[in-house]
């Protein structure tokens, strides 16, 4: 039997009026509500191109689309049989699975961004290459890496499409090595924060105090790990998974991979992202994988029905 895969985009995807373009489709004013009684404010003020210069209003607005999205193809009957979510969106994906109640998840969120804010001073971010091999990357971000100017390997999205996070000064050095090399593509990204690397770390520490006070379950949809690519079922599991990740390497590649072996054959994307959808199509040799933000609602449902996933 064909298998469905929700996945949720990371930080970057976001788009000025994202939660507000949702209202406009689905029926989601309940959890603009709750994530707005949850954190004593209105959450509707978070998606303005002001308000998204900020990473704590960037993930509350992924967290609350992603659910929000979720929950609506759920309620049409196109329930999945795993989640996964990329950074930030592995949290929308614990609320989905069922491991992680929605208003914990908020307030955890707001606190995981404020950290990450505050983690490093500015000139630091992230930067996506492409079109090169990780035996060729690696070395460039090697040579270049110094506690004055640090560098690492992020995110491995594909073969040949891969993250960095450090300094400014650091990421632009390994870029133009890159394009030395023969990289298609070396673009910095909208997030001001060095995630997935060891900056992080101390960040990471003080959300998982907080994760630790939080009750987790047993999730009733399998959540796949977009750090390790592995399924986990167990609740202390996805807390560390959810607390850490931040910190830790993005293995993307490994969960699509592990996602199709397990015979997923319709990967669907929750708002706002789009660029889960192409990374999923590098591993799916049969099957469909969409956007929602791009292809539509309507789309997604007619797909699912097609392929006998629900």
């Amino acid at each position: 039997m064909n298998k469905t895969l929700f996945m949720f985009p990371g930080q970057g995807a976001q788009i000025p009026g994202m939660l507000h373009d949702l209202a406009r489709s689905i029926p989601c004013q309940r959890w603009l509500d709750r994530a707005s009684e949850a954190l004593g404010e209105d959450v509707t003020a978070l998606d303005t191109p002001d308000a998204l210069k900020r990473t704590r209003a960037v993930q509350l607005c992924i967290l609350i689309a992603g659910v929000a999205c979720a929950d609506w193809l759920i309620g049409q009957k196109a329930v999945p049989d795993f989640v996964s979510g990329l950074s930030i969106g592995a949290f929308p994906a614990a609320v989905t699975s069922g491991a992680l109640g929605f208003d914990e998840a908020v307030r955890l969120v707001s606190l995981r961004g404020e950290l990450m804010e505050n983690a490093c001073p500015e000139g630091y971010g992230l930067a996506a290459i492409g079109g090169l091999p990780e035996r060729d990357i690696r070395p460039l971000v090697e040579a270049v890496n110094s506690p004055d100017d640090p560098v690492f390997l992020a995110n491995f999205n594909a073969a040949d499409q891969f993250v960095i996070a450090g300094s400014n000064d650091a990421m632009e050095e390994v870029m133009a090595e890159a394009r030395q090399k023969g990289a298609t593509k070396t673009d910095r990204l909208s997030v001001a924060v060095p995630s997935h690397c060891p900056l992080l770390d101390e960040a990471a520490r003080k959300l998982a105090d907080a994760i630790g006070k939080t009750a987790f379950r047993r999730p009733s949809i399998a959540y796949l790990s977009g750090s390790t690519g592995r399924v986990l079922w167990q609740p202390d599991r996805i807390a560390d998974d959810l607390a850490f990740n931040m910190a830790r390497p993005v293995r993307w590649a490994d969960a699509m991979r592990s996602a199709y072996e397990r015979g997923v054959r319709l990967a669907v994307e929750m708002p706002p992202g789009s660029v889960l959808t192409g990374l999923a199509k590098r591993v799916m040799e049969e099957g469909e994988a969409v956007s929602c933000q791009q292809q539509g609602l309507d789309t997604v449902l007619t797909l699912a029905k097609r392929l006998k996933t629900f």
